[in-house]
């Protein structure tokens, strides 16, 4: 995956930065704060619940977005897409680990520690 983003015009959000679309980063921050809310990891059985309920557009909750604040909202998404879009990447990138022992994902600081490689790659670029 690729991440382009400007330095004078950074948003806030990680997510934003991560994902192209805003359907993506909404999609992406609600997985983030189911896998809070339980105790920062989802089961293999608990993820493709998520995803099931997002396909089937039972998925209800609030999200950040100005014009939804403090509204509950029926999310729908496309579960192959999910699947494709969001948790992939995220567990490409190191924002979600999935140990294939225990079966079980969950969310991982390996994005900061792999964006500081990067750093140290290009220092050590400009040194050249």
């Amino acid at each position: 995956m690729v991440i382009l983003f400007d330095i004078f015009n950074l948003p806030d959000d990680i997510l934003e930065v991560i994902f192209a679309t805003k359907q993506q980063k909404i999609i992406a921050d609600v997985l983030v704060k189911a896998m809070k809310a339980n105790d920062n990891s989802f089961t293999k059985t608990e993820m493709s619940f998520l995803a099931t309920q997002l396909h089937e557009g039972k998925y209800v909750t609030e999200i950040d977005e100005p014009e939804y604040k403090g509204k509950k909202v029926k999310l729908s998404y496309n579960k192959r897409q999910f699947y494709d879009r969001i948790l992939t990447p995220m567990k490409s990138m190191g924002l979600i680990y999935y140990d294939l022992y225990k079966k079980t994902y969950s969310l991982s600081d390996r994005f900061n520690k792999e964006m500081q490689r990067v750093g140290l790659m290009w220092l050590r670029e400009l040194r050249k």
